[in-house]
């Protein structure tokens, strides 16, 4: 059978929420998904190829809806200020490498905050090889009633739960309401934290909330009954905290960590582990109330990763009370729906054969998502992911 191959995996989560399936077929032609079995009932004898994963969990590709690839993750602030300052060879070598670093974690579709030339080439450049899809919020501007263009738009209406200093002066529901109405059609994502910005951005008609900190079981309510999606970044309080009870500043190498130079901040540890306790109730709470999730990691902020920082983010979704199964559909299907990645999402019959291998059981995960088996693109081996890269100096 021309064109056609089947795949067998030990595990399938197909990332619509449904339980693990055992032992399973997926048979894929012309790069889509035409139909998924029992591997029991796997055809023998027609000629088409067969991919062994027995012994291999397959999942749908990750989803990250909050990143910056343009910015560094560098604790030092002198390598910040470098990349920052850089030329444009430089920077488009950063962004480069930063979607790579999500590729190689199976981070196949990310919203970016800053956007930007530099981002837009190198998507174009590696959309061919099918290494990641890109939507990007572009930077805001405004020019009379004229918005900067982009895939999405993203308001600042809360500084980030992390920085020490908001927007001066802080934008007016008014204003708000007015970008809101320029937004062409385009999904509004709005950064709003606290009972009083987050109501206000809901009230003005945002399609989804980015951290959402202290904003409250009302607004949470609100936000399931308008079916406003919440994108909660809890790994930025969990960062906060690591490098609180540290001591300094904490570089997010989450398998070994780097504690760098840096003094305690008097109340800083108290604070962060308030955040994380009180966002990580409030997602519990969400996960009841039937709030739609997705994540978002904030990668590209002091000491968050690119593509290794998902993972993270995932395991607190499972600290919150959701199911291995429900965290990967915030982690893929939630977030491509949202922002229109019709390639990614949920492994369904008619859906692109795009997803991930990992070695092990599904116990062994999200920790096995860095150090994936494989990951195929429109049904076929990845030509741009290596399981075991060769370092060049």
């Amino acid at each position: 059978m021309d064109g056609t191959r089947f795949i067998v995996a030990g595990s399938f989560i197909d990332g619509s929420g449904a339980a693990v399936r055992k032992n399973v077929f997926l048979k894929v032609t012309d790069t889509i998904i035409t139909a998924i079995g029992s591997a029991a009932d796997l055809p023998r004898n027609d000629g088409a190829a067969i991919d062994d994963f027995s012994h291999c969990t397959i999942l749908p590709p990750l989803v990250d809806c909050s990143l910056s690839l343009s910015r560094s993750p560098s604790v030092d602030s002198s390598v910040r200020s470098s990349s920052a300052e850089g030329d444009l060879a430089e920077k488009a070598a950063m962004v480069a490498r930063h979607i790579r670093d999500c590729h190689a974690h199976g981070v196949l579709g990310v919203a970016d905050s800053d956007g930007g030339d530099l981002v837009e080439r190198s998507h174009e450049k590696m959309a061919e090889r099918g290494i990641i899809e890109i939507r990007s919020s572009g930077p805001l501007s405004r020019s009379g009633d004229n918005w900067a263009t982009g895939d999405f738009l993203k308001v600042a209406y809360s500084r980030n739960i992390e920085d020490e200093e908001g927007p001066d002066p802080r934008m007016s529901q008014e204003d708000l309401c007015h970008i809101l109405q320029q937004r062409g059609g385009r999904k509004a994502v709005v950064v709003a934290n606290g009972p009083q910005q987050v109501a206000e951005a809901i009230a003005a008609g945002c399609d989804a909330i980015e951290q959402g900190y202290g904003m409250g079981e009302d607004n949470l309510r609100k936000m399931a009954e308008r079916d406003v999606l919440w994108i909660p970044s809890v790994l930025r309080a969990k960062n906060g905290l690591d490098g609180a009870s540290s001591g300094g500043s904490v570089c997010c190498r989450f398998s070994i960590r780097y504690v760098a130079p840096g003094k305690p901040i008097p109340g800083a540890e108290a604070f962060w582990k308030k955040m994380l306790a009180e966002q990580l109730r409030q997602l519990r709470l969400a996960r009841k109330l039937g709030v739609t999730t997705a994540v978002g990691t904030g990668a590209g902020s002091v000491g968050i990763l690119h593509g290794e920082s998902m993972a993270e983010e995932m395991k607190l979704f499972i600290k919150a009370g959701y199911s291995l199964e429900k965290t990967i559909r915030c982690a893929s299907e939630n977030g491509a729906r949202f922002f229109g990645m019709k390639k990614l999402g949920a492994l369904t019959v008619g859906r692109k054969a795009t997803f991930l291998i990992s070695r092990g059981t599904v116990q062994q995960l999200p920790r096995k998502l860095s150090y994936l088996e494989g990951i195929y693109v429109d049904g076929v081996p990845s030509s741009t992911y290596r399981k075991n890269p060769v370092k060049t100096a």
